[in-house]
């Protein structure tokens, strides 16, 4: 998979680069969530690779993540079933649009890109009753905040850690939301991650499905990412947003 994988981001890059440069300005890719996105090194994989697709004069990449953090310390609208709405709501997402406006100040912006990994702790919680309307309802917030309808997303489903249910109660009902809202939205996509979670820890542990990636598994995520990042900035026609359902 990691072979086809480099194959397939080898064939978007050559057909990017092959189409010109393009109109005039900068891709922003924002990448945030909990502890899987926050141990991502952007450096090793994915800057590298949306570099080579667009140019490294001509790429944005923000980083921002906490680890063993909900959904709702980025979406300022969300409830519980019970209609509970904690006073934190939202405080991750305004530490990280102060990065993103600092970062794009005097720029001219031509895509954005939202890179999101999280999830874990919602399915731990027993929230995933809501998480698929709080993922969609963090992106059109993302849109509305920074002006832009056009603004990609990128998934990353939790990985097979619990599959049972057994830990985490709401594991697989989080992993079904995050799938249905990329593919509601001709904007977005997701990306496996359950081969990515098997091999040596960056501690120099061998783990087995574990709840973290491994050193390589955050590698070729980085890849993953930027392959499904380049493919919707580069192919869907402008505006092309799906209702949601």
């Amino acid at each position: 998979m990691k072979r086809l994988c480099m194959i397939t981001c080898m064939m978007v890059v050559s057909a990017v680069s092959a189409s010109g440069p393009g109109p005039a300005g900068k891709h922003l890719f924002i990448l945030s969530g909990q502890s899987n996105m926050a141990r991502l090194d952007p450096a090793k994989s994915f800057t590298p690779t949306v570099e080579a697709a667009f140019g490294a004069d001509r790429v944005i990449v923000i980083k921002d993540a906490m680890g063993g953090q909900p959904v709702r310390r980025w979406y300022r609208d969300w409830a519980s079933a019970d209609g509970d709405s904690p006073e934190e709501n939202g405080d991750l997402y305004d530490r990280l649009m102060s990065k993103v406006r600092r970062a794009i100040a005097g720029e001219e912006i031509i895509s954005v890109t939202l890179v999101w990994m999280q999830g874990e702790r919602d399915a731990r919680e027993a929230y995933g009753d809501v998480y698929e309307a709080s993922l969609r309802g963090l992106i059109e917030q993302f849109r509305d905040d920074l002006g832009r309808e056009d603004m990609n997303a990128v998934i990353g489903r939790i990985n097979d850690f619990d599959l049972e249910n057994h830990r985490y109660p709401h594991w697989t009902l989080v992993r079904s939301a995050q799938v249905a809202v990329a593919e509601s939205d001709l904007r977005a996509a997701w990306v496996n991650t359950d081969d990515l979670n098997s091999g040596m820890n960056r501690k120099g542990e061998e783990v087995f499905d574990d709840l973290h990636l491994t050193v390589k598994g955050y590698e070729e995520l980085g890849r993953r990412f930027a392959k499904e990042a380049i493919d919707l900035t580069s192919t869907l026609p402008e505006n092309a947003l799906d209702p949601p359902r």
